[in-house]
């Protein structure tokens, strides 16, 4: 602006000559400007430097405070630390496990923090050798395929492309795994070797927790000898003090005004009411369910369509792609809470981290209300793990309630047996444990410090976007299940789906939290390229996707390979969800074969993996003669193994290669992504 009002005047003044010219004038104007904001900016800065008096304010996930100060190392040395654990993790379980090793610290003379990676400038592990007696641990789960968690990523890649020297940096690992997964604890087995190679000092041999088993068993096992070694290698006792100090001090937000406290927003407060992009994991889209229908044709199990509306959110997604959705826990469950500890759910209140120093200033967005964070950041139906057993106790008035707890919580034989039975085999959850143990009454807010956060559900998505791309499909099954105490367990996720159905267009359409999380389970870059898909049950969804994708191409005119899909249920006048869509698919030419296993409708019970075995030679003649791709979606703990198995005996038999060249073989499709598998345990 002030450009142009320049030119102006260079204009009117030429003709007059005045001894200024207009270039002097122009000139100034321009140093006047640069001072005015250098000024102006410098001024603003010194007050924002200013100290603040404390306030209350709305968590928030956002990484900008934690960047300004990444160095781990600092704090340490500044509040006199020399334990940093540092965690990996995807669904939270890592994160609480190094929060526990944090606080056990204490028992053994070492202050200890909690770390995540990603907010860390982990090239300073160079400098722990410069405080006394220092130590790192490490909590890192391996997802997916093998995988690093989205906050590890950065120091996985920096460990592999980096050759810093460790030497005098004290580690121990332990990883949390599934070995119903073929790539079981890979990321954590990697960081402890390669510390080691770069120069560390392990102080205690890697641990490795099994999801499919007992991690929690696994988890406190490991730490116990963990501390033994520590003992040893440093020379020092354990204190014998316990730890049950709060991490978090509550305070009260009855004062707070409503439009300042969280509703439910995972991050940003008023989030869902002014929606911006680009949407993740902290930033989730509000999206309209447009379509809810029943798959199943008759029987008492529930499969349901699911269709997301993502017009006008700018999100994109590639087929074979996960949707991420966020539950929120049914109100009974809530309500029953609030009257067992006789507490006021609608009672505003922060949770404050008592370490000033700690860059997790809250356990989940504060201030807010008890019931919201029983409605949406708490889970309350999985099962507890013993070291809230242990908090629990206190809270016990009655002797034997207070026994029982002191022996889950406890490492003895008798008590890993009593937690496994009365917790993991009958199924309780916190709401079971406080019915069943009258006398157990927590203080609330203690009882939100130690309950893990609530995770979202992923879905494969079951549509292309080269068909679909407003909209985002998923085929779910209603979890419902009863237990051996005679309780209804739910699936938090999909029962809250089953209850989102679409209205007529002149009321407000049912909304849920979602946000896409990107996948390596992808069609051949070649549409010619042949493919096998292997989808039992909902392991159809992503395949759905994979077909709508090969007809859109086909009705384009271009060539298409070979489509073969195995696809497998119980009954056939039940259970065969998208019957008429392959039907119509197969009768067009798209998809090439369908193997169908009805498992229930004779006698002997006939599955997707024996017909595998009956089609040896066109399994061969798709992923060995014309180097075909080979796709498994479902059960990872027998059918996908089984599945594999198979695969390695076809290789065997058909390819003419010993056993050992057969697995090198598959080893090899899955290298080169030939062979690719979306399962869960």
């Amino acid at each position: 602006m002030e450009n142009s009002e320049g030119v102006k005047i260079e204009s009117t003044v030429v003709t007059e000559e005045p001894l200024i010219s207009a270039l002097d004038i122009a000139l100034f104007v321009v140093i006047i400007t640069v001072a005015y904001f250098w000024y102006f900016k410098r001024d603003k800065q010194s007050s924002s430097s200013e100290k603040k008096p404390y306030t209350i304010q709305p968590s928030s996930l956002s990484s900008i405070e934690q960047t300004s100060n990444s160095s781990f190392i600092k704090k340490l040395k500044s509040t006199g630390r020399s334990l940093v654990v540092f965690y990996g993790s995807q669904t939270g379980t890592a994160e609480e496990f190094a929060g526990r090793i944090a606080k056990e610290g204490a028992r053994y003379k070492m202050k200890g923090m909690v770390a995540d990676p990603e907010e860390c400038d982990m090239a300073d592990l160079v400098e722990m050798k410069e405080i006394q007696k220092s130590l790192a641990i490490f909590c890192i789960a391996t997802y997916g395929e093998g995988d690093p968690t989205d906050n590890a990523m950065d120091f996985y890649e920096w460990l592999q492309n980096g050759d810093a020297d460790l030497e005098g940096l004290n580690y121990a690992v332990f990883g949390l795994g599934n070995k119903t997964y073929e790539h079981y604890n890979e990321i954590a087995i990697y960081i402890d070797q390669r510390l080691e190679e770069l120069g560390a000092t392990r102080v205690h041999e890697i641990g490795l927790g099994d999801d499919d088993a007992n991690i929690e068993d696994d988890f406190v096992s490991w730490k116990e000898k963990l501390w033994e070694s520590v003992c040893s290698h440093y020379g020092i006792e354990e204190t014998g003090e316990e730890s049950n100090i709060r991490q978090y001090k509550l305070v009260d937000c009855s004062e707070v005004l409503p439009e300042r406290i969280f509703s439910g927003e995972i991050s940003r407060l008023r989030s869902y009411e002014n929606q911006r992009f680009p949407f993740d994991v902290k930033n989730p889209y509000l999206s309209k369910i447009a379509v809810n229908r029943e798959l199943h044709k008759s029987g008492d199990r529930s499969c349901m369509h699911i269709e997301f509306d993502i017009d006008g959110s700018k999100m994109r997604y590639d087929t074979g792609d996960h949707v991420a959705v966020y539950p929120k826990n049914s109100s009974e469950l809530v309500d029953k809470i609030g009257e067992l500890l006789n507490a006021d759910l609608d009672a505003a209140f922060s949770l404050l981290n008592t370490d000033e120093e700690s860059s997790k200033k809250h356990p989940f967005p504060c201030p807010c209300t008890y019931r919201t964070a029983l409605t949406y950041y708490l889970d309350i139906t999985s099962n507890p793990r013993t070291h809230i057993m242990k908090e629990l106790i206190e809270y016990a008035s009655d002797p034997k309630d207070q026994e029982k707890l002191k022996l889950m919580a406890s490492s003895t034989p008798e008590g890993k047996k009593e937690f496994h039975e009365w917790i993991l085999r009958d199924n309780r959850n916190i709401v079971h444990i406080l019915e069943d143990l009258p006398s157990v009454k927590p203080d609330l807010d203690h009882l939100c410090e130690l309950l893990p956060r609530l995770q979202c559900r992923y879905y494969s998505i079951s549509s292309s976007p080269k068909v679909y791309p407003k909209s985002i499909h998923i085929t779910a099954v209603l979890v419902n299940y009863t237990t051996s105490t005679n309780r209804v367990n739910k699936g938090v996720a999909t029962n809250l789906l089953a209850q989102l159905i679409p209205t007529n267009d002149e009321l407000p359409q049912p909304t849920i939290p979602i946000y896409i999380r990107r996948s390596q389970f992808r069609l051949p870059p070649k549409s010619q390229t042949p493919i096998i898909m292997i989808g039992p049950g909902t392991g159809l969804a992503p395949f759905r996707g994979f077909i709508q994708e090969r007809d859109y191409a086909r009705k384009e005119g271009r060539e298409i390979g070979e489509m073969v899909l195995y696809f497998g249920c119980r009954k056939k006048d039940e259970d065969f969800i998208y019957e008429n869509e392959l039907q119509e698919y197969v009768a067009n030419g798209t998809l090439t074969k369908l193997h169908l296993a009805f498992s229930r409708d004779q006698p002997e019970k006939k599955y997707v993996t024996h017909l595998l075995e009956q089609n040896a030679d066109e399994l061969w003649n798709i992923i060995g003669e014309k180097s075909g791709h080979l796709y498994v979606c479902g059960d990872a703990r027998s059918m996908a193994k089984d599945v594999h198995s198979i695969i390695v005996k076809v290789v065997m038999e058909k390819g003419q290669m010993t056993n050992s060249q057969a697995l090198n073989y598959v080893k090899k499709m899955e290298q080169q992504k030939r062979y690719s598998a979306d399962v869960w345990s």
